[in-house]
Parts: structure tokens; C-alpha cells; sequence
């Protein structure tokens, strides 16, 4: 069974038609709303699978409704479809608010973004996640000494631990001890090939 939803947006065509294509899709569509007031006692009455907030709305925006929402204990999951690209939105995923797409995408990616926030975890546009995610991983780098950086970059190029050791006349334990220290840093989950992958998904980071 598909899970019931509740949609709030100031701008009528786009609440519409936000309304019609999920309806088009077998959702059902339990209540909808024009200010963040009326939506927060919307989803209090039907308390919602699904509920979502555009984030610019009059009379409580949409991370002010998640926030009273999550205070009260309502068990509603929220996506929120703005316009607008916010580290301050994207802060909430996984706290408030379960989901964050820009309208820009919400026609491709909607439906992947319920069934994922249905599942229990979050959505990001894709988007969203390529910009912010590149800054956040590219200001990290910052943070790594002149020994890490250059083991790094070794990495990128395919050397192993071994082969750094010999290029920069350390131990090979000395190598693995940064490499420890750099999965740290960046945040990289401790799996065998967390830290390859991690280089091999960002090659634009070693570039210059």
C-alpha cells in the first residue's frame, strides 16, 4: 500500500500540479495546505505518511512546521521541495526532516525520495549532494598535514602503501599510519577499500 501524503505550497499551479502528477502515480493525497499554520494542523489531523513542505511559505516556514512537528512527537516523515540550494536545509536531513529536493528536480526524483524516506532513510537531490558535498569534501583536504596530503595524492595515482613508503624513504608503517589518520579526518567509513574508493570518486580533488 502506498503511503498517505500531505503537500503544503504557497504557489497554487505548483501545489497542483505537485498533487495531480503524485495522484497520476496512485498516491493518495489525504489533505493540502497554502501556509505552514494550516499545514501543521493538517498534518495533526491526519498525521500523514508522508508530508511535503515547500521551505518559503507565510506563517511558519517549512523546517519551522518539521521542527514543531518532531517537538510534538508527530510520526511523519518530511520532504521538503524549495527552489532554494541551503546548507541550513540540508543540516536538517536525518534530524527534522527526511528528505530535501529541489523543485527543479522534484518530477525526476520524487517518487525515488518517498520510497527511500519510506524505507527509513533520507534523500538529497542529487544536485544539492554534487555542489555541497564537493565544497565540504574539498574544504576537508584542508584540514590533512603536508605528509598526508602527499600520500594522498600517491593514492590517486594508484600507488600502493608500499610504493609510497619507497617514494618518500619511510616505513611502510609510517604510511599506514596516515592513511589511518586521513580516513579520520575526512570521515570515511574504516572499510578495507573505504579510502580508494573515496580518492576514486573524487579525482577532480587531485587535479591541481
Amino acid at each position: 500500500m502506498k503511503p498517505t501524503i500531505l503537500i503544503a505550497d504557497d504557489h497554487p499551479i505548483l501545489l497542483t500540479g505537485t498533487k495531480t502528477f503524485l495522484e497520476s502515480k496512485g498516491y493518495n493525497i489525504v489533505a493540502t495546505a497554502m501556509n505552514g499554520n494550516e499545514a501543521y494542523n493538517l498534518i495533526v489531523k491526519h498525521i500523514p505518511n508522508i508530508t511535503i513542505l515547500d521551505f518559503d511559505m507565510p506563517k511558519l516556514n517549512g523546517l519551522e512546521v518539521a521542527s514543531s512537528c518532531q517537538y510534538k512527537g508527530i510520526e511523519t516523515k518530511i520532504i521538503i521541495l524549495t527552489l532554494f540550494k541551503e546548507e541550513a536545509i540540508l543540516q536538517q536531513v536525518g534530524k527534522t526532516i527526511q528528505g530535501y529536493l529541489l523543485k527543479e528536480d522534484a518530477l525526476q526524483e520524487i517518487e525515488d525520495c518517498i520510497k527511500e524516506v519510506v524505507a527509513g532513510n533520507t534523500y538529497v537531490s542529487k544536485n544539492i549532494e554534487a555542489g555541497i558535498h564537493f565544497a565540504k569534501d574539498s574544504e576537508a583536504l584542508n584540514n590533512l598535514t603536508v605528509a598526508e596530503s602527499k600520500i594522498l595524492r600517491y593514492l590517486a595515482k594508484n600507488f600502493s602503501s608500499s610504493q609510497i613508503a619507497e617514494e618518500l624513504f619511510i616505513s611502510r608503517r609510517t604510511v599506514e599510519k596516515h592513511r589511518s589518520n586521513i580516513i579520520k579526518k575526512l570521515e570515511i567509513p574504516p572499510t578495507q577499500n573505504g579510502l580508494l574508493l573515496w580518492v576514486q570518486k573524487h579525482p577532480e580533488l587531485f587535479n591541481t
